[in-house]
């Protein structure tokens, strides 16, 4: 069996099923949510019920179930440890969990894993030891690497049944209005949890503050959760900003994002109207500022950025240079203030975000997009999933889905990292397909799809020198360490993580490392 890009897939994954079959869109009906008994007025229609337990209980949660969390609070998330680590007090086994993103902070994960309370796992990104345990091959059935659109997409169309649904909920009344902006740790918009709230079999928000009915405003409405649980803590807002979203500052990274900027520029896409986006890596995040500085000197006022926010773009629309932020999530904690207060700031879930099969996503009106890679290669095929070894280390989150809906999608990366080349003859796993990433800016030059001939002209048109993506590979090799040219990958190891596409396709396959 082989992909869309003809690499070599298994037809048979041990304890998965048929990858033909895989994938599939189902119709589906909402969830059926009678079965927990409506609060009457003699009780006040509270939902709160005392601690975890009793609501994994009054869910009726048992071995087997699909259990989601969001990543709003990013690495500073507390409550999906909270809510597994009861669930293995309770002898629960072989829950599936659905976590929007993993991070460092779900190190205890990995020890549940071991014991058989987590089978497998589905999500949008994952990162440090949960990724290396999955790496290593602990989980009894292969991870499922999605999208962010294509994680929306499932949930939606019933391909990723949820059982229980837990909202860490920065705020949150007994009746279970929600919101993102007030609390010790408030996160700002709450866009991966509202899917989940609207399509989940049950819903529970976990809150450390409780405030009395109504909570206002409200970003989840009550009839889409069904009991509250008050804790002590939901984490620490803090620690949103963490590893892929810190801004570069050195001086290559600066000079990358320059001239991604003057591509987009080029492209004749700094316009009135113009609507942008950029990726969580340090050095697309750093486009943002050298757009702003061309919109401003053309006078443009855009009509939309959208993303994970940071405070480059809130200044952005501060400034009158664009008229509306589309946010699915704040990336730091500027853009959760700005989200509380500014009516222009406007949260969109993830399905409105970048879901291919609903009515229309955001990302389908994107002008330029600014992405990441861990490795691009001749075909322009870019991996942000795993090391060049194969190590796990991220996923996809909103890359191919941007990258799909665009107009221009621009990968930003330097010619290598560490002692390993980054331009490669062959990813060590496709995330994004080459067909839809148009132009690669590193610090030896721009390389232009071959596909987008028209866009090549526009460049060269405006100045910027063109290299071919060959050239860059070479220059590649040649600033990599002599002798660090990698084995294939091993095709005999057990197969740990599939890498959906946004449609729920398979482009490739993660294996075990030895």
């Amino acid at each position: 069996m082989r992909n869309a890009l003809g690499r070599e897939l298994p037809d048979y994954i041990d304890g998965f099923g048929d990858l033909h079959a895989y994938g599939q869109l189902t119709v589906a009906s909402l969830p059926d949510k009678t079965a927990l008994p409506i609060p009457s007025a003699d009780d006040n229609c509270s939902k709160l019920v005392p601690d975890l337990r009793t609501a994994l209980k009054i869910c009726s949660v048992r071995d087997g179930a699909t259990l989601s969390f969001h990543h709003h609070l990013r690495n500073g998330d507390h409550v999906m440890n909270m809510v597994l680590q009861e669930a293995a007090r309770m002898g629960l086994r072989d829950l599936r969990i659905a976590p929007s993103s993993i991070f460092p902070v779900h190190e205890p994960l990995v020890r549940l894993i071991e014991a058989g309370v987590v089978r497998t796992i589905h999500t949008g990104y994952v990162s440090g030891p949960v990724a290396d345990s999955i790496t290593r091959g602990l989980l009894a059935g292969p991870a499922i690497l999605q999208t962010h659109g294509g994680r929306a997409r499932a949930i939606e169309a019933g391909e990723l049944p949820i059982d229980v649904a837990f909202i860490a909920a920065p705020t949150a009344d007994d009746y279970g209005n929600i919101n993102g902006v007030s609390g010790p740790n408030a996160c700002g918009t709450l866009g991966y949890a509202m899917v989940d709230a609207r399509f989940a079999k049950r819903v529970v928000a976990v809150t450390d503050n409780l405030v009395s009915y109504p909570a206002c405003p409200v970003d989840i409405t009550q009839e889409w959760v069904d009991l509250v649980v008050k804790v002590e803590s939901i984490g620490e807002a803090s620690r949103i900003v963490s590893g892929t979203t810190r801004i570069t500052d050195d001086f290559v990274g600066l000079a990358i994002a320059a001239t991604a900027a003057k591509v987009i520029e080029a492209a004749g896409f700094i316009e009135n109207g113009f609507s942008f986006q950029t990726g969580a890596g340090g050095i697309s995040l750093a486009v943002a500022g050298f757009v702003k500085n061309a919109m401003q000197r053309k006078g443009v006022t855009g009509s939309f950025a959208s993303g994970g926010v940071t405070a480059q773009i809130v200044e952005m629309l501060e400034q009158g240079l664009f008229q509306t932020v589309f946010d699915v999530q704040c990336f730091d904690l500027r853009a959760v203030g700005s989200y509380r207060a500014n009516r222009a700031h406007q949260a969109m879930s993830a399905s409105m975000y970048a879901s291919p099969a609903q009515r229309g996503a955001v990302v389908n009106r994107l002008d330029a997009m600014i992405l990441g890679a861990a490795e691009v290669d001749m075909q322009f095929n870019v991996n942000v999933t795993t090391t060049a070894n194969g190590r796990l280390i991220g996923g996809s989150g909103g890359h191919s889905d941007t990258a799909a809906g665009s107009k221009l999608a621009i990968v930003t990366t330097r010619l290598t990292a560490g002692t390993h080349a980054k331009i490669v003859e062959s990813v060590s796993t496709v995330t994004t397909p080459g067909a839809s990433i148009d132009v690669v800016v590193t610090e030896a030059g721009v390389a232009v799809n071959p596909l987008r001939a028209e866009l090549a002209g526009r460049l060269s048109a405006a100045g910027i020198a063109l290299v071919p993506i060959a050239r860059l590979y070479d220059l590649a090799r040649e600033a990599s360490v002599a002798g660090q040219i990698l084995k294939p990958r091993d095709s005999s190891t057990r197969v740990v993580a599939l890498q959906q596409y946004r449609d729920g396709s398979i482009i490739d396959v993660i294996r075990a490392i030895r």
